[in-house]
């Protein structure tokens, strides 16, 4: 017997603004609705877990620090992936880049550190990482610029190189990054002007204060300045950016090389932060992938990576210290991000498009 009706959906001429803030915010709940039917279908107390997860990584000074000083490197890869996005470019590399931040901040705190002040190498060591970044993603946006080649394939699979670059830089005997005389090999660490020291007795850092100005900065970029107009006009019409005389070319080098640089600042941070050598550990975080979910939470919103990158930071946090407090498994915090960016995309449809049940007799009609 044939269905009474069918499902359409009818795409909006003007999205409400209050879906904007609704579908993120249902996104999550949605997510944490998923992450309770399967803690409860795995015989895990969803009550208990979300509670755990909640005092440890938001409700307790402790918590709070830490989740603040972790979200200073995802807001940094969000707002990355969120920058190449407004123009419908997909930097998927944002690990690599903040592998290759990591080595150019590491080599500047090492060769240079011990012969400059702190208040030079601390910004020395930031620029070079981001420059390091910017450097790293270059030929896939030329590339792009000029072949149209996708960049998504050129910065995912450099990502893989990068990774490789930074454990030979570790592993290598005798190599300048290299710690000497240890059982295992490490990175060295950076001269102590390289190095900030955290904020008290938290694992929190000032760059997360830079970081969050920054992301405020490329909101009033985008929306009150020309460079964000022109941006928005490609992503809107190529053609008409074309006709109007606005260089895509120019404008998706520049792009393109900013999200890298965002990326290796993020590298950079933990540089001056809480690694301050070149760390192997880092390709098993996976900060740079952490940082697409962020910006997909945020609909590239960069005010809204600040609150997302926090909200994701504090679930690794409370996610992290679940086996260690509990039974439950760590990888719960994990799964959640995973959750809410799968009902984030799907969030989506409902944002873009109306969706009605109509009579299949009204439709033959």
């Amino acid at each position: 017997m044939p269905a009474p009706f069918r499902i359409v959906f009818e795409q909006r001429a003007e999205t409400p603004k209050y879906l904007s803030a609704l579908v993120p915010l249902i996104s999550v709940l949605a997510a944490l609705v998923a992450g309770a039917l399967f803690l409860t279908a795995t015989g895990y107390s969803a009550t208990d877990t979300y509670k755990n997860m909640l005092d440890d990584g938001f409700l307790t000074y402790r918590g709070i620090t830490e989740t603040l000083g972790l979200s200073t490197v995802l807001i940094c890869t969000g707002i990355a992936a969120a920058f190449s996005f407004q123009m419908n470019l997909y930097n998927i590399g944002g690990e690599g880049q903040l592998y290759l931040g990591m080595i150019g901040g590491a080599w500047a705190g090492l060769a240079l550190g011990p012969h400059l002040p702190s208040f030079v190498m601390i910004p020395l060591v930031l620029i070079i990482g981001s420059f390091a970044g910017a450097v790293w993603i270059f030929v896939p946006a030329f590339v792009r610029a000029r072949l149209g080649t996708s960049e998504i394939v050129t910065t995912l699979l450099l990502t893989y190189v990068a990774s490789s670059l930074l454990k030979h830089f570790i592993n290598t005997p005798d190599s300048f990054f290299r710690a000497k005389n240890v059982a295992f090999p490490q990175g060295r660490n950076v001269a102590d002007s390289a190095a900030l020291s955290p904020i008290g007795d938290t694992r929190l850092y000032p760059t997360f204060f830079v970081v969050v100005a920054l992301a405020l900065f490329l909101y009033w970029l985008v929306k009150k300045t020309e460079f964000g107009y022109r941006i928005q006009v490609i992503a809107d019409s190529p053609r008409a950016a074309h006709y109007a005389g606005v260089s895509a070319n120019r404008t998706t080098m520049s792009v393109m090389l900013l999200s890298g640089a965002l990326a290796g600042l993020g590298g950079a941070t933990l540089i001056v932060g809480p690694f301050a050598r070149l760390d192997q550990g880092i390709t098993l975080l996976g900060y740079g992938y952490a940082g697409i979910v962020v910006a997909a939470l945020a609909r590239n919103n960069f005010a809204g990576i600040i609150v997302s990158g926090i909200l994701f930071a504090g679930l690794r946090v409370g996610g992290e210290k679940l086996q260690i407090s509990t039974d439950t498994p760590k990888h719960i915090g994990v799964m959640m991000q995973g959750a809410i960016l799968l009902f984030a995309l799907g969030g989506e449809a409902f944002r873009r498009y109306k969706i009605r049940a109509v009579r299949m007799k009204a439709v033959a009609q």
